[in-house]
């Protein structure tokens, strides 16, 4: 079976078989039928030792949607060599600008005003071009210094038709090849395209640019640009206009003038606290989105937050996990965790995954502390779990590629920066950061419907368990029954259940009276409720104390007890 060829995919198909013949994937091209699409092309195979930079520079010119792709790539160490990783992972999507007449058409078409009457300047000379749009600096109204992305005329429709494409090629791949079967390309696809499709929406990427300027407000040298929305659409983005300069611009000597170590340590607890606590994460940090800022002291400003990922809260916990078991080089660690975050397929090799995430941490243990890359690591995780047949959720891998740029921004702001010695110094923070978060009001009501579903189930359970009792039907079943031990251990399971019931109804009263309006107050909030809030406090700390101090581990019967 190959490919029934649809005209306007025509030239897809065969850019897609080019490319994987000239990189060495003939035998896909066979398998799926691709080699229809070359109409006997002559394709030789690169074996040069820049092969790397040449695939980054194919995928340049065949166009946006195959950026993209290479940038997706670039987090794959699963599918590709390392020099094909550092080539595409500083794959730039620099193109040639479009006129400024087809931009005055887009930005007086989006928003149904001339350029003139909104803006007090608007500069035709666009200050960088992409493949999905440029930017032109202007001026608004109020004097305020703005930069507007404009988008490239169709890119969306171009877009859609190559994923379109691409999405045909990758199901016959995963359908007709045994790496196919392996690596699952169309989920890869399907991710990326709506990636690229909610970029191409430029009122997201404004909603992220507010987002970000609230949850970075705690670092003072990390900035966000913000955004206007009165004058951003789906194709049209006005943001505050940031003065400095790219952090790769930066020479030697200007690296000597800046306090380096201040700045990568407050990125990188930004970017941590975006992963682990914030549940948002600018995805794409590498070196072309930091500036730093002319500001004195400088600041590191991110800009272009088209890119985005989202993780969930159990998903944060695992990864700070993995992330601490990293840091203090602990394998088995940090292949349980992974393990734990992932879904085990056909012929997983269990034993061999261990070994070698074990192996992998041991590797970089030895290195010098400094030269652990958390980012590097977690990379190479991935590749790992798909030679074990192991698949791992696609917020790993973007998180892989996340921390991988951000090991080379802050190696070039402090090259002596030491990134786990970070993370462990900050882990505390952001447990407390963590548990902050789980009490806000949202978090809270969220937890109180559990409680009242709780509630709601308790009688109608105890109920069940009498009824069972009171016609003998109650069966416990376990390995090895010792009534002393098991009556020791149901009467602290009951006791610590009553107590932490207690506990939440306490809270949850309190939380409702701090509602209530009145005239004894203490510290300036409802005392009732602050009572309420200081009496489950003690219950909570006299629960953890004896937990800690008095519940000691129950003592095996010797031949002589049972005697």
């Amino acid at each position: 079976m190959s490919i029934l060829p649809k005209t306007e995919h025509l030239k897809r198909y065969k850019d897609v078989a080019m490319l994987l013949m000239k990189y060495g994937r003939s035998d896909l091209v066979k398998a799926s039928g691709l080699e229809a699409a070359l109409v006997e092309e002559d394709v030789a195979q690169d074996e040069s030792d820049h092969a790397g930079r040449d695939l980054a520079d194919d995928l340049e010119r065949l166009g946006p949607t195959f950026v993209k792709l290479g940038q997706l790539l670039s987090t794959r160490a699963d599918l590709l060599p390392p020099a094909y990783l550092e080539a595409l992972a500083r794959l730039q999507d620099n193109v040639e600008p479009f006129s400024f007449a087809e931009v005055e058409k887009i930005v007086e078409s989006e928003l149904c005003v001339r350029i003139s009457k909104a803006f007090a300047r608007f500069e035709s000379k666009p200050v960088a071009s992409a493949s999905l749009g440029q930017v032109h600096r202007a001026a608004l109204r109020d004097g305020r210094e703005v930069v507007v992305k404009v988008q490239r005329p169709d890119i969306r429709q171009q877009m859609i038709e190559d994923f379109d494409a691409l999405e045909e090629v990758a199901g016959f791949l995963d359908a007709r090849t045994e790496i196919g079967r392996r690596y699952e390309f169309a989920p890869m696809v399907e991710e990326l395209r709506k990636s690229v499709l909610r970029e191409l929406d430029y009122r997201e990427e404004a909603g992220n640019l507010a987002t970000f300027n609230h949850n970075l407000r705690d670092f003072a040298s990390v900035t966000v640009p913000t955004p206007v929305p009165d004058f951003t659409t789906s194709r049209v983005l006005t943001m505050e206009y940031v003065r400095g300069r790219k952090i790769t611009a930066l020479s030697p000597l200007g690296l000597m003038e800046i306090d380096g170590a201040r700045l990568a340590e407050q990125l990188f607890r930004a970017y941590l606290q975006q992963i682990l606590v914030d549940g948002i994460f600018h995805a794409d940090p590498h070196p072309g989105n930091v500036f730093l800022t002319d500001d004195e002291p400088p600041r590191v400003a991110l800009i272009d937050l088209g890119m985005v990922g989202h993780v969930t809260s159990n998903f944060q916990d695992d990864l700070l996990r993995l992330l601490l078991a990293i840091a203090e080089g602990r394998g088995e660690d940090v292949a349980e965790v992974t393990i734990r975050m992932g879904e085990k397929k056909g012929g997983f090799d269990e034993s061999r995954f261990r070994r070698q995430i074990a192996d992998l941490v041991v590797r970089h243990t030895d290195a010098p502390l400094n030269k652990i890359d958390a980012g590097a690591v977690v990379l190479e995780i991935t590749r790992i779990a798909a030679d074990c047949n192991f698949r791992l959720p696609a917020e790993f891998t973007m998180i892989a590629k996340t921390l991988l740029n951000l090991d080379r921004v802050v190696y070039t702001l402090y090259p002596e920066f030491d990134p786990n010695a970070t993370i462990r110094r900050y882990a505390t923070e952001i447990l407390q950061q963590r548990l902050i978060h789980a009490l806000e009001p949202g978090n809270l009501m969220s937890s109180l419907i559990d409680l009242k579903d709780f509630v709601e189930r308790l009688p109608s359970r105890v109920n069940k368990i009498l009824d069972a009792v009171g016609n003998n039907d109650l069966q416990i079943k376990v390995d090895a029954l010792d009534e002393k031990v098991l009556m020791e251990g149901a009467q602290k399971i009951a006791n610590r259940i009553t107590m932490g019931v207690v506990i939440a109804a306490m809270i949850v009263g309190a939380a409702l009276l701090m509602r209530v309006q009145t005239s004894f107050t203490i510290f300036g909030y409802p005392g009732l409720a602050i009572i309420f809030f200081l009496l489950a406090a003690a219950v909570g700390f006299y629960l953890i104390v004896t937990i800690l101090f008095y519940d000691q581990p129950t003592k095996k019967r010797t031949s002589h007890d049972e005697d």
